[in-house]
């Protein structure tokens, strides 16, 4: 039986009502009422905090779902509510405004779960079950462990599930002093992580370093993180404190970490290992107690298997590794930081902010971006001192973006069946057997893809858009692999 129908009994908990909602959205409240009665589970349904505050004196409820913004109170307002009297029930916290400082403040105030909206509703169900299962051990055991991790930036923006998932390992790491390994391309934004992670940490009163150990030459690298001794070596005239040591207490930043060469490699390692290092031509070792944070572009992995990286200090590093997504990858953020850039740029200049055409924006979203975020952010600078009106058109964008590799992009209108009938000849020329099972697949890709970025997620919704069944949805999905890409 379901935990939360078998802990709805009157018998069971004391006859806790399981599942309360919170939302002023009555769309949002009939979903999750539809979806919860549907599984047999008992719920209560509140329009705004106050009620849920009242209700709270009278009876206890198992799991809380609750929006973060609404009229007359706060969800996180709610949250701390719950958390003073009953610390042991889960509150998932809904908001529509998926950025950082959401996610942040739901964590920090002890938040089971961080749900963006608009949420898959199996997706849903299954969180809510996933914390009645914690409140269930909570119970049973008397003890209670809220999660009060917390981080953010205001340079960090997405509502892409993938940033989401980015969000949620920050909100839980900050607390901790953990090494972290980022990777992700360049201008993906692993320094705006590092800080972020400092931030909220405990050693957010202590310096942050960054060093991009890539940028420096090998001969100065040593001396840059570990300071010298006077005299040390030629030009050596006065002593001279380290990054590591600058970092003391807080946390060093080593950017491109891939990149270092082996013989540091191996004193970063002993630092790790003894929590000690020598300054160059020093004798006298220094404690050292400073949070690492590595970021890297690379294949650490293949890195080692090449020779080029050290397995031991692979394994220091990768403590908690966490990866961010390519821009291509979150196509749907591309809305939302083309604005904040373009805001920002105006801002710097002086002068009104651009704002995009709805075909310049198309081109945009499917464009490459091989900087990532770093490279729309210098697009948006571009188009905010040369584009000629306040309405950036397609011809407006740098040509990069319009032939990216020198190809015109493919019109909206164009020939899919001839292009689809020529990839087809191409194949039977070449002697493919079984190509049309090929195509039928990258086919129902490209559909499935294309369905849940325009519905944002929504499986539900997508199938119905696609003319599917739920079912036969979820059924493609796990065929084509894609649980982890949508």
């Amino acid at each position: 039986m379901n935990d939360l129908t078998d802990l709805a009994k009157p018998n069971k908990v004391n006859a806790m009502s399981p599942v309360w909602i919170v939302d002023d959205d009555r769309s949002i409240r009939w979903v999750l009422e539809k979806a919860l009665a549907r599984e047999g589970i008992p719920y209560r349904s509140f329009s705004g905090v106050p009620e849920a505050v009242a209700a709270l004196a009278q009876s206890s409820p198992l799991v809380v779902v609750s929006d973060i913004r609404m009229p007359g109170g706060s969800g996180l307002d709610l949250l701390a509510e719950i958390k003073s009297r009953h610390p042991q029930i889960p509150v998932i916290i809904m908001t529509a405004y998926s950025d950082l400082d959401s996610a942040v403040s739901a964590f920090q105030g002890g938040a089971f779960e961080y749900l963006p909206k608009p949420f898959d509703v199996d997706q849903a169900l299954a969180l809510i079950r996933r914390a009645s299962q914690a409140a269930t051990a909570a119970l049973s055991t008397a003890t209670t462990t809220p999660d009060t991790d917390s981080a953010t930036n205001a340079e960090m923006l997405g509502q892409a599930a993938a940033m989401q998932d980015v969000f949620r390992a920050i909100g839980r790491l900050s607390q901790t002093s953990a090494t972290v390994l980022i990777t992700g391309e360049s201008g993906t934004g692993k320094e705006l992580v590092a800080r972020a992670l400092h931030l909220h940490s405990p050693r957010s009163g202590k310096p942050f370093i960054a060093i991009n150990t890539a940028a420096i030459p090998k001969d100065l690298l040593e001396s840059e993180l570990f300071g010298h001794e006077r005299g040390a070596f030629t030009g050596a005239q006065a002593q001279r404190r380290g990054r590591f040591e600058q970092a003391e207490g807080g946390a060093l930043f080593l950017d491109e970490i891939g990149d270092m060469p082996m013989d540091l490699q191996v004193r970063l390692l002993r630092v790790l290992q003894d929590g000690e290092y020598y300054r160059v031509g020093g004798h006298a070792p220094l404690k050292s107690s400073v949070r690492i944070i590595a970021a890297t572009h690379q294949d650490l992995d293949e890195r080692v298997r090449q020779g080029l990286f050290r397995e031991d200090l692979l394994h220091r590093l990768n403590v908690v590794r966490l990866r961010l997504p390519a821009l291509r990858e979150r196509p749907e953020d591309i809305a939302l930081l083309s604005r904040h850039f373009l805001l920002k740029s105006a801002q710097e200049l002086k002068v009104e902010p651009k704002v995009l055409a709805e075909a310049a924006l198309s081109l945009l979203q499917r464009f490459a971006f091989p900087g990532n975020v770093r490279q729309l952010e210098n697009i948006c600078h571009w188009l905010t001192v040369m584009a000629p009106g306040q309405m950036v058109e397609l011809g407006d964008l740098p040509p990069e973006v319009q032939m990216p590799n020198g190809v015109a992009p493919v019109a909206v209108n164009a020939d899919w069946h001839q292009a689809l009938d020529q990839a087809l000849a191409d194949a039977l020329t070449g002697g493919e057997r079984g190509v049309g099972n090929r195509l039928e697949k990258e086919f129902e890709r490209v559909l499935i893809k294309r369905a849940l970025l325009h519905t944002t997620g929504r499986r539900i919704e997508a199938a119905t858009w696609l003319g599917w069944g739920r079912n036969t949805l979820t059924r493609k999905i796990q065929e084509q692999g894609l649980d982890d890409e949508v």
